[in-house]
């Protein structure tokens, strides 16, 4: 008997062991976050000194790229290791719209689920839900979050501006009536609920001019789609931010003893901007700035935490954005009208949308206290190259044909190395492809400026070539003096495009 007590004794002290040696990871996603939006990254007219701190106790990148320049498919090639552009049907998704995450293939989470670790998603999703776009939103929804890996998710389904406004635990709408059941439609009106663009009298942030915020009407605010139903259900924007927060400590304080992967997706500084009181009219930035405010709060309850639960040391935060900048995006929220001076993108040109670098080189810190010594990284890294890096961190394999575009570049990711990629295809309308600091925009149709939202989209119908080292703010074609680059660069554009 004493015998067998001490072997459950060794093996739970070596269990304890191989525990200590995993760190906890949560992967703090920002949404339509710009790289000069932080002032560790230069921002001057907003304060940041949550992330500023987390910045300074890691590694601050400068060359960090999602792969898209808008959400749904950079949040793809997060979760499987592979440029968006690849699948059909990876663009920005309705609200209704199926899941685009395979189920048998390695995922991010299932990655972490198989080394030991329990798995959550809290707050936004925007990949998909269900088999087919029609679906019964008052039963049980899926395949979504769990069936890819999570052992946990609480998420709602899109974005904030597109119905149905409600969150899902796991598989069901929270607080759901009954008898009150919930009614979804992209193409006609369902339900007798006014509208944004039938009753704008009943807003308390008006829509854009032809950019679709003005159907069914939740909590003033016009959304895209149409809702009837699920009135209980309802999110009341100025509590999305804090709910998701405390849904994510609430996992942290359940797992605070064994490995956890948290992927704690933002929804600051989406549209529409509606923070919590506390922090409207702080930034004097309008709505935008004080967005950026709560996200950064957020981002400091979750650090006090993780010091106040001991855990701080052993815990890998990444913290970034799924794309660059937009001012206006759906709402007259005062975010052009009230900029002051603030400049989302830093010198970057381009923003949300664009093929410049404004659309993907985005924020990207990493902050693991007793592994990671705090420095500046110029390394070139993608955020869809964190499933082939964990793999190599965890000591995970990743079969053949999985992941297939993810690379190992955990030295770069945890400063042991200032080498990152040799290549990176960009996707922002056009596709766009960097090596050594020169970057190569292929020749595309559509309009230069994007006037709905005031971006330039980096379109032309002739090649494009910027050094990056040296031009950064892709001021000066080059493409008429280097003949030679752009031939090289399409080339290896051409070859990426079509590996298999």
């Amino acid at each position: 008997m004493k015998t067998r007590t001490w072997l459950t004794l060794c093996m739970l002290v070596f269990a304890l062991a191989a525990n200590a040696q995993k760190p906890n990871v949560i992967y703090i996603y920002a949404d339509d976050l710009g790289y000069g939006d932080l002032s560790c990254y230069g921002a001057e007219k907003i304060k940041t000194p949550n992330l500023d701190r987390l910045a300074a106790s890691g590694i601050r990148f400068t060359d960090a790229h999602c792969t898209s320049a808008t959400c749904t498919p950079s949040r793809y090639a997060l979760m499987i290791g592979q440029y968006p552009w690849r699948k059909q049907g990876t663009g920005v998704l309705p609200g209704d719209a199926a899941l685009i995450i395979p189920t048998d293939k390695l995922t991010l989470p299932k990655l972490f689920k198989t080394a030991g670790y329990k798995t959550a998603i809290v707050g936004k999703w925007h990949l998909g839900l269900g088999e087919a776009v029609a679906k019964d939103w008052n039963g049980a929804v899926k395949p979504g979050p769990n069936e890819v890996g999570f052992d946990y998710s609480f998420i709602f389904p899109a974005t904030a501006d597109r119905v149905p406004t409600v969150f899902l635990e796991n598989h069901k709408v929270v607080a759901l009536d009954a008898n009150d059941p919930i009614a979804v439609d992209y193409v006609k009106k369902v339900g007798d609920e006014p509208t944004g663009k039938e009753h704008p009298e009943l807003l308390k942030l008006q829509s854009s001019p032809g950019q679709g915020h003005n159907q069914t009407i939740v909590n003033g605010i016009g959304r895209i789609g149409y809702m009837s139903g699920g009135k209980m259900a309802r999110w009341v924007d100025e509590e999305v931010s804090t709910t998701f927060l405390a849904t994510a400590q609430h996992f942290i304080e359940e797992n605070k003893s064994r490995p956890f992967f948290l992927y704690f997706s933002l929804t600051e500084p989406h549209v529409p901007r509606m923070p919590a009181t506390r922090f409207k009219g702080k930034s004097g930035l309008g709505l935008r700035g004080d967005a950026i405010l709560q996200l950064d709060w957020t981002v400091g309850e979750i650090t006090k935490q993780l010091a106040a639960l001991g855990i701080e040391k052993n815990t890998l935060i990444i913290f970034t954005s799924d794309n660059g900048p937009v001012l206006d995006d759906g709402y007259q929220d005062e975010a052009v009208t009230r900029l002051n001076g603030h400049t989302p993108a830093g010198k970057l040109r381009g923003g949300k949308y664009s093929a410049f670098e404004g659309g993907t080189r985005v924020p990207f810190i990493l902050s693991w206290k007793s592994q990671v010594k705090p420095q500046v990284s110029k390394a070139l890294v993608s955020q869809m190259d964190l499933l082939a890096s964990f793999a190599a961190l965890l000591g995970q394999k990743v079969a053949a044909g999985e992941a297939p575009d993810s690379e190992n570049l955990i030295d770069a990711l945890t400063g042991k190395s200032q080498k990152g990629r040799s290549v990176l295809v960009q996707q922002g309308g056009a596709l766009s492809v960097v090596k050594d600091g020169w970057k190569y925009i292929s020749p595309s149709n559509g309009p230069a400026f994007m006037k709905l939202v005031a971006i330039e989209s980096g379109s032309l119908e002739s090649p494009q070539l910027y050094n990056l080292n040296e031009d950064i703010a892709e001021q000066h074609n080059l493409a008429v003096k280097y003949p030679e680059k752009v031939k090289e660069l399409s080339t290896i554009l051409q070859q990426i495009k079509e590996k298999k």
